[in-house]
């Protein structure tokens, strides 16, 4: 499902593993597409690749890009290090969504655009069975990104009820091209990169399983999203509804290497042991009203993010 007309989309974030993939999307959708970054840096790596790109500090206000809908994702994107700086992770997420939502308040009704407010599916409680879970399951902090997306969340139910047309996108893992180290499959394909021959490969408990998606498919739900002339709901699960074990992940990352899984070694520094055994999202609130369907198989995914790995030598972010 895309508009049926052009239009002028605002991606925060857009230097980042997601942003660009949102700003390329809505490119092929024929949508016109404003990058802001916060650097000059991640700025000049999107010449060419949006209409527009907006260097802004978005903590310390909200510039005028004149949006017909705003997909915000900007923010700090590593669980582990949020344990380590966990002010940071709060106050940068409430900051930057105070300064855009007391921005559009001053605006005109009639020109105030749909904000997608990216939070993420960790929200949810630690699930007791493999059960999927719906935008109904309970959330419970876990960490302090997780904190602070669900303080992002409540910002969007709190200028939601003043009027602003706000939506919470809850995505599950996803992955693809250029996806920076510190996740599994970029941190996978390192290790195995540089593991020689009959040599041991450090892992965590792969028996794990999770709900992963291409990050192209993430990016055209939030598309929809941004788009849909009416929203029934307040909060959108963006899953694919299928749990993959870490072992099933190494397996097919192998066979994009296009070579053998490796003997392993467990490395139990590496496990958490309040890690739920199983996390799989329902995607049927977005599926049934609006159509999305995650499109690329898990195996075209990681045979893609592997070509990227090794013609870029490993992806920044």
């Amino acid at each position: 499902m895309t508009s049926a007309r052009r239009a002028r989309i605002a991606v925060t974030g857009a230097g980042g593993f997601v942003g660009r993939h949102v700003v390329e999307v809505a490119r092929a959708q024929g949508h016109e597409a404003v990058a802001i970054v916060r650097s000059e840096r991640s700025g000049s790596a999107l010449d060419g690749v949006a209409d527009e790109v907006v260097i802004a500090d978005l903590a310390a206000g909200w510039p005028d890009v004149g949006a017909d809908a705003i997909i915000h994702l900007a923010g700090h994107a590593a669980v582990g290090e949020s344990f380590d700086h966990p002010q940071r992770y709060i106050a940068d997420t409430s900051a930057m969504m105070t300064a855009l939502s007391e921005s559009l308040l001053a605006t005109p009704e009639t020109q105030r655009p749909r904000c997608v407010i990216v939070s993420t599916g960790a929200v949810y409680a630690s699930p007791v069975d493999d059960t999927p879970l719906d935008e109904e399951a309970p959330i419970a902090p876990s960490s302090p990104y997780v904190v602070s997306k669900m303080l992002l969340e409540f910002q969007a139910e709190h200028y939601r009820r003043r009027g602003l047309d706000m939506v919470v996108a809850r995505p599950f893992n996803h992955i693809g091209p250029r996806q920076r180290s510190g996740f599994l499959v970029p941190d996978l394909i390192a290790s195995l990169q540089a593991l020689a021959e009959g040599q041991q490969l450090r892992v965590g408990n792969l028996d794990t399983r999770r709900d992963y998606s291409d990050v192209r498919d993430v990016a055209a739900a939030y598309l929809m999203l941004a788009l849909a002339p009416r929203l029934s709901r307040a909060v959108y699960n963006v899953c694919s509804g299928v749990s993959r074990s870490g072992r099933e992940i190494l397996a097919l990352v192998c066979a994009a290497l296009d070579r053998p899984v490796p003997p392993l070694r467990l490395d139990s520094t590496r496990i958490r042991a309040t890690d739920p055994a199983v996390i799989r999202g329902s995607a049927d609130a977005i599926r049934d009203e609006l159509g999305w369907t995650p499109r690329v198989p898990l195996t075209q995914t990681l045979s893609d993010l592997v070509e990227a790995w090794e013609t870029e030598a490993g992806p920044g972010r």
